[in-house]
Parts: structure tokens; sequence; C-alpha cells
């Protein structure tokens, strides 16, 4: 046990009675998937007149919008006690809660970075064709305070997006046959688990090794599994006895990825290699006296043998001469300067180069 905390375990009970027991300020990283409030009225059957196994749980059922928003406030305060100055927050729902909880979160304090939406290609179709096919949900992403900070791995989520910045609409499937739990008799477990790929991607976002997670409402333990997965601390809450048991094998069963794997060693690392320009020349993606652009200008510069650049008289490093040729205060000389392709004739980043160097004396390759 850290600092008192019940780390890598199950914990059977109320979340907000447990998280009082624990010590304020005391999480990395958390992840809630709280009770949805369907608000289902009646069974729900399929044109070939099978049943949809909905979400008609004891525990999503409220007497009315006021209790679940009473409900909502008192796990949200209980959860912002225990959260570090540095952590953050990430809350899954649907359109039946999300926009009610979402409120509530800044009404008592917490500062909304982003709201990513799940967008899942297999989802559930509207069977009666009285309404949009509902294939999204949403978690929201947040920090504290409005003065706090967080951990984002930003060049780590970039390897989701074909190295460019990833936006907030994730296209992830809903949790496949295999990985979910089911009961004896062949049933699913758990109405809403997530699957695993959403999780991995989230605790790759917020969080680094040995942070601790917690998730209030564990269900079958997708959030601790993708945690010790990562070589991450994590403390699951769940009130339904029957998913105990289930989601502590299935936690028991998870190897923790190798450390020697490129995904571990990109997620265990806060920046990517530095490369030095002078590398670029060095190796062979690029030459002395080959000539560079700046971008939206009309700027032409050679490179020297030194790894500066020249052009008409002045000479500085890519930043430098970047920054003075733009008139601007600073400039990323790797985001603004492009060299020109031989096969193409396109006029490229020379950040490209950077990467593809990365790539190659650094094995650091793309994740999906």
């Amino acid at each position: 046990m850290k600092n008192n905390l019940p780390l890598n375990q199950i914990i059977n009970g109320d979340s907000i009675d447990i998280l009082k027991t624990f010590p304020r300020e005391s999480v990395d990283v958390v992840f809630a998937d709280p009770p949805y409030n369907l608000q289902l009225q009646k069974e729900l059957w399929r044109p070939n007149q099978t049943k949809v196994d909905a979400v008609n749980d004891a525990w999503d059922k409220f007497d009315d919008f006021q209790a679940y928003d009473s409900f909502t406030v008192a796990w949200l305060e209980a959860v912002r006690a225990v959260m570090k100055p540095k952590s953050s927050i990430w809350v899954s729902g649907t359109y039946h809660n999300i926009f009610r909880v979402g409120k509530i979160m800044q009404d008592i304090g917490f500062w909304l970075l982003n709201t990513v939406v799940w967008y899942k290609r297999n989802a559930m179709p509207n069977f009666n064709g009285t309404r949009l096919k509902n294939d999204v949900e949403f978690v929201i992403w947040a920090k504290k305070s409005e003065k706090s900070s967080y951990h984002f791995n930003y060049q780590l989520m970039k390897r989701f997006n074909d190295e460019k910045q990833l936006g907030s609409v994730w296209e992830i499937p809903v949790t496949s046959r295999s990985e979910r739990l089911s009961d004896a008799g062949g049933n699913k477990l758990h109405s809403t688990q997530k699957p695993e790929a959403l999780l991995r991607r989230i605790l790759l976002a917020a969080g680094k090794p040995n942070d601790t997670v917690l998730d209030p409402f564990s269900g079958t333990g997708t959030t601790a599994a993708m945690a010790k997965y990562l070589h991450m601390n994590w403390i699951g809450i769940e009130r339904d006895e029957q998913y105990i048991e289930p989601s502590r094998q299935r936690i028991e069963s998870v190897v923790p990825i190798s450390s020697n794997d490129r995904l571990f060693q990109a997620f265990a690392q806060t920046k990517p290699p530095k490369v030095e320009f002078r590398k670029l020349i060095k190796h062979g993606y690029l030459e002395i006296g080959q000539t560079l652009y700046l971008d939206k200008t009309d700027y032409e510069a050679q490179i020297l043998e030194n790894g500066s650049l020249k052009y008409n008289g002045h000479q500085g490093s890519i930043h430098q001469l970047g920054k003075q040729l733009k008139g601007t205060q600073s400039c990323n000389g790797w985001t603004h300067w492009r060299y020109k392709d031989v096969e193409s004739g396109e006029k490229m980043l020379i950040d490209t180069l950077r990467h593809n160097y990365r790539l190659k004396e650094y094995d650091y390759d793309s994740l999906t």
C-alpha cells in the first residue's frame, strides 16, 4: 500500500463512502463511467422479434433528474478531493447524461479541457426507425481547477493520427466478443463494458508509468486491466458484487507490456528523442548547399556545412533565421522550413525528415 492507498485492488462498496477514507490529493488519473440514467420506459425489440439486451440494470435507475444530479455532485466531489493538483479526469456518458455531468463538473470547480466524441461505426442501429442511429458517446476530459496543471502526452497522441495532431473524434469499435465478459448463461456480464482500445488511449494520453489510476465505477475492470498493461498502479471501486470476481480474474490474466516494447518506450518518455539539424545532414537526409523554403514567404536559404542556413547575407540556425526573416518573437524551424522532395517535387516540412530519422535511428515507430 502506497500512501495508505489500496493499490492494485478492486474494492467492493460505494465509491462515495470509500473515497472519503483515501488520502487527499493521492491519485494521478481518473476514468469514470458512471450510470447514464437512460430512463428506459419499456423493453426494446428487433424487427426479427428478438429482445435487445439494453441497459436496464438497477444501478442505472434514478427517481428523477434531481436524484441523479445529487448523486453526480456527491461522487464528483469525492473524486475531486483525492485528485492531485496535476491530475486529470475523464468521464464518459451519452446524450442522456453528459450535459448534466458537464455542467455539474464546472459548477464544483473542474476546468474542462476537451470533449472527446467516441464514434462507434459498429454501434447498434435504431430498430424502430424513429430516431437517428446513436453511434457516438462522449468523454469529458478535465483538470482539477482552472489554475491547476495536468499531464498530456501530446507527441504520443499524434501516433494515432498519422503523426498529425490528434483531434477529439475517436473512431473505436464497441467492445468485441473476445473482450466482453460473460455470465454463467453466456450473456454479456455488464451492459456498458468499454473497449480496451478506448481506455488504453485515454491512459496513454494523460498518464505515465507508475501513476495511480482511479476508476470509481470499475464494472468489469477495463480501466484496471489497461493500467496494469501499461505498468500503472490502479484502484477500482465497484458496488455490485456480481462484477467483482470476474473483473479480478480478468485483471489477473493481464500480462504487462514488455519494457522493451516500442509502445511502452514511447509512453515512458515524456519527450521524443532530440534530433540536431546537423544529424540530418550527416545521415544524408539533407545536403550541404541544398535549398530550404520558408513557408508562406518567398525566402529561400541554403544549408551551410556547419548546419546553419544562409540567406542574402543573413545566417543562423533554422530557428534563428526563421525568426529573423518572419519578424516574429520565436520560430520553430522544424515546422516552418520546407525541402523539395526529389520524386514528387512537392515542398515538405523538414519535420518530416526529423520524424523519419527517429523511426530509423531510435526504432520509434508509429503506434496503432
